[in-house]
C-alpha cells in the first residue's frame, strides 16, 4: 500500500464521530512503536515530522523508515509535516514525498497568513498533496515552536470562513486552550469547547485538527522524577476532553510529549536497573514497547479510530 493524504482519512473520522492520531516521529524505534500499535488496533495513522526532526534525522532517513514501516505492516498511512514555517519548507516535503503539509501562518497578521497559506495550498493541490492551516497561537514550546502565554490567543470562529474559503486549506488547527510541551496548565485544565461548537456551525463537514494535545500521563511523569528528573507539576489535557473534542469537529490530534516521556521515563528507569549496561538495543528495547503501549492507550481510549480501517 503506498502513503496516502488525510482526505478520506478525516471524511470518515468526521462522520463516525472519531479522530485521527497524528504522532510525531524522530528514529527508528518510536516509528516501529507507533506502527505496531496501529496494526494491532487496524487504526489509520499519521506520522508527522516537525523541523527539528528533519534537522536531527534527515530528510531522507525518515522517509525509508517510513516507507518500510508502510511495507511491513500494510497500513495507510499519511506522512504529514508539522509546522512548516515558510513556503520553501512545505515545498521541500512536498517534493520530498509528503502526503500532507502544515503550513503555520499563525504569527503573522490575518491577511499574510491567508496569503502565505494560499501559496502552500496552490503548490500543494496541483501534487496531490493536501494542506492544513492555523488559526489562532498556542502557548508553549515544541522544537522550534515557541509562544509566550501573553502571546498566545484563541482562535475567533468569526474568521475560520473567511480563512478556510480563501485558501482553500483542507484542515485548520485552532487555539481552544490546548499548548505545546509537558506544561499545559498553572489552574484547572479547561478546553474552550464553545468556540469549537461555534466553528463546527460555521464549518459544518470541515476537519478541525488539535496541536499540542498530549495528556502528560502522571505515571511517566512520575517514573521520570523517580528516576532523576526535574518535572514537578507537569500536567497535559485530560484525556476525556479529548475524547469529546474527537466526538466532535475535530479529525485529527496531535501528540508528541506523551511519546517523549514514555520513552525517557522507561530509558531512566532502565539505567537505574542497569547502570552496567551500555547496549543501546537493551534500553531502546522496553523504550519501543512503551510507545506502543502508550499508542495503543490514545488509539482506543482517546481517538476511538481503532477498527476503522
Amino acid at each position: 500500500m503506498p502513503l496516502t493524504t488525510s482526505r478520506e482519512m478525516f471524511q470518515k473520522a468526521y462522520q463516525g464521530g472519531y479522530a485521527i492520531g497524528a504522532f510525531n516521529v524522530n528514529n527508528m524505534e518510536i516509528i516501529q512503536g507507533i506502527t505496531e500499535a496501529a496494526k494491532e488496533e487496524n487504526a489509520p495513522l499519521i506520522l508527522q515530522v516537525s523541523a527539528g526532526a528533519r534537522k536531527y534525522a534527515k530528510h531522507i532517513y525518515l522517509m525509508k523508515l517510513i516507507e518500510a514501516a508502510v511495507e511491513d505492516t500494510g497500513l495507510p498511512i499519511c506522512v504529514h509535516l508539522d509546522h512548516g514555517e515558510d513556503f520553501e519548507v512545505c515545498k521541500s516535503c512536498i517534493d520530498g514525498g509528503f502526503t500532507s503539509v502544515m503550513i503555520d501562518g499563525s504569527k503573522h497578521p490575518f491577511e499574510e497568513n491567508i496569503r502565505l497559506t494560499r501559496e502552500v495550498v496552490e503548490y500543494a493541490h496541483a501534487r496531490g498533496v493536501v494542506v492544513e492551516g492555523e488559526l489562532g497561537k498556542l502557548a508553549g514550546i515544541e522544537d522550534d515552536v515557541n509562544v509566550s502565554e501573553k502571546d498566545a490567543s484563541f482562535t475567533d470562529p468569526k474568521q475560520v470562513e473567511e480563512f478556510v474559503n480563501r485558501t482553500g486549506v483542507d484542515s485548520l488547527a485552532i487555539a481552544i486552550g490546548t499548548s505545546h510541551g509537558a506544561f499545559k496548565f498553572k489552574g484547572e485544565p479547561k478546553l474552550r469547547f464553545d468556540i469549537l461548537e461555534e466553528i463546527q456551525k460555521r464549518l459544518p463537514g470541515f476537519p478541525i485538527v488539535l496541536h499540542g494535545a498530549s495528556s502528560v500521563i502522571p505515571e511517566y511523569v512520575d517514573m521520570v522524577n523517580r528516576y532523576g528528573g526535574q518535572m514537578p507539576g507537569a500536567k497535559g489535557v485530560p484525556e476525556e476532553m479529548l475524547r469529546r473534542a474527537a466526538s466532535m469537529a475535530v479529525c485529527k490530534i496531535n501528540i508528541d510529549s506523551d511519546l517523549r516521556l514514555a520513552m525517557t521515563a522507561t530509558i531512566r528507569q532502565y539505567f537505574a536497573e542497569h547502570p552496567g549496561d551500555f547496549d543501546p538495543r537493551q534500553y531502546l528495547k522496553p523504550a519501543r514497547e512503551a510507545i506502543k503501549t502508550l499508542v495503543k492507550r490514545k488509539l482506543v481510549n482517546v481517538l476511538g479510530c481503532n477498527g476503522k480501517i
